[in-house]
């Protein structure tokens, strides 16, 4: 009896690339054979002391050792950097296991071809595909999987000022005390509460007012009736076509209290001018309202190459059976666009609960309030993160908001698509 694929497989097992030169693939088996004894090396000179750093974060910071009368500044460990390393190096072993695996597979996989009599190959044209995604799966692993675990990773550490900041100090691992600090200590949990609650009604207001505006304004210019529409497309598309940055700090000078044309006006008709970006609820009106300026042409021009594609013979099917204007709108049109949308309104939401450059540019998260640590009270969670990082270096507490805010934004996002028809039908499809 044939025990090709067993044999193959347990060489593999042995050493990468043996089962092949085993199944008489001489070219695949030594190219198998030298990567594996490269990662050997590697994971011996390099990889096990970088993964032992990330593990032990350091033994000594930066200190000063006296040497003859002088004392001298001898660099030490650097947490971070030994963090970063760490990281890597444990890809790095997550890519060489995947490929110790794969090894063994193809060994077991050509194995028992030989055990059916088939015809063994050489190098396959299956690998061309590989090597062709080698370069965009590496570039997905280091510059977004990396990042990502080395963010979650200081959620986990005490890395903040002014203890804690290499090179001078280590920095340690604390598991869930920052989590817990967020939670239970008050200026930090009322700072949370606070900007969370905000951050939540700003998303849900600034999609809706976006979303149903755009739906507006895009019946109102597809109506029967109206000339110019060409011109009026332009003109609502304008705010869109000019970049965001400058819409925004353009109309954070008009509402400036002070100097801003807006309060200008007021007064020469003799009304007083309104604190637009000083006072809290009246800034964060503005922010809503600057948002519908630059948000509602994305959903017109959405809805306007919707309301095309729906059939003519419902809405005249519509007026044989005596509909109104408002029972087409609510039976016909409606269904339509949010079938179409469904996913993209979910988006939208995701994407304002992370607006970062409307509050970032307008108010800055403005006004200041001592009731919050670090924050105002326009600020979402993502300009509060930016903050804690940028500006108080308290890099442990801004790791973990994100941590919460992606967990908070996974959550929303699929559980709200979950029940959309366009999620219903398109599982009914499948």
């Amino acid at each position: 009896m044939k025990r090709n694929a067993v044999s193959a497989g347990w060489l593999s097992v042995l050493f990468a690339g043996l089962g092949q030169l085993y199944n008489r693939q001489y070219v695949k088996g030594l190219l198998l054979v030298l990567t594996h004894a490269i990662g050997i090396y590697l994971f011996v000179t390099k990889l096990y002391p970088d993964l032992k750093g990330l593990y032990t974060l350091g033994d000594k910071g930066q200190h000063l050792e006296k040497v003859g009368k002088l004392f001298k500044n001898v660099p030490g460990d650097h947490s971070i950097f030994m963090m970063i390393y760490g990281v890597i190096s444990l890809i790095i072993v997550a890519l060489f296991l995947a490929f110790y695996i794969l090894n063994i597979r193809d060994a077991i996989f050509v194995g028992r071809k030989r055990d059916q009599g088939s015809e063994v190959q050489g190098l396959s044209n299956n690998l061309f595909p590989w090597l062709l995604l080698a370069l965009p799966i590496l570039g997905v692993l280091f510059f977004t999987i990396m990042p990502i675990v080395f963010t979650s990773l200081i959620a986990f550490t005490n890395y903040a000022s002014p203890n804690h900041i290499p090179p001078k100090n280590l920095v340690d691992w604390v598991g869930f005390a920052t989590f817990k600090k967020l939670f239970t200590m008050n200026s930090w949990s009322d700072t949370f509460v606070g900007v969370f609650s905000w951050t939540l009604v700003w998303a849900v207001l600034a999609t809706v007012t976006c979303y149903f505006g755009g739906i507006l304004v895009a019946l109102l210019i597809n109506q029967t009736g109206i000339k110019l529409k060409g011109f009026w497309r332009m003109l609502f598309i304008i705010p869109y076509a000019i970049p965001q940055f400058v819409s925004l700090l353009i109309m954070r000078n008009m509402l400036n209290e002070k100097f801003g044309p807006i309060n200008q006006y007021f007064r020469y008709f003799g009304l007083g001018g309104l604190p637009w970006l000083n006072d809290p609820f009246w800034a964060k009106v503005s922010v809503i309202v600057v948002n519908m300026w630059i948000g509602i042409p994305v959903s017109m021009v959405l809805v306007m190459g919707i309301l095309t594609t729906i059939p003519k013979d419902l809405y005249e099917a519509a007026e044989v059976d005596g509909a109104s204007a408002w029972m087409k709108f609510r039976n016909v049109t409606m269904p339509f666009v949010m079938f179409a949308t469904a996913p993209i309104l979910i988006t939208q939401f995701a994407g304002n609960i992370n607006s970062f450059n409307v509050i970032f540019l307008l108010t800055g998260g403005a006004p200041a309030t001592m009731e919050y640590n670090n924050a105002g009270k326009t600020d979402l969670l993502v300009t509060w993160l930016y903050k804690l990082t940028l500006d108080f270096n308290q890099y442990n507490m801004a790791a973990t908001v994100a941590i919460l805010l992606f967990l908070m934004i996974a959550a929303l996002s699929i559980g709200i698509y979950s029940r959309t028809r366009s999620y219903k039908e398109e599982d009914m499809i499948q």
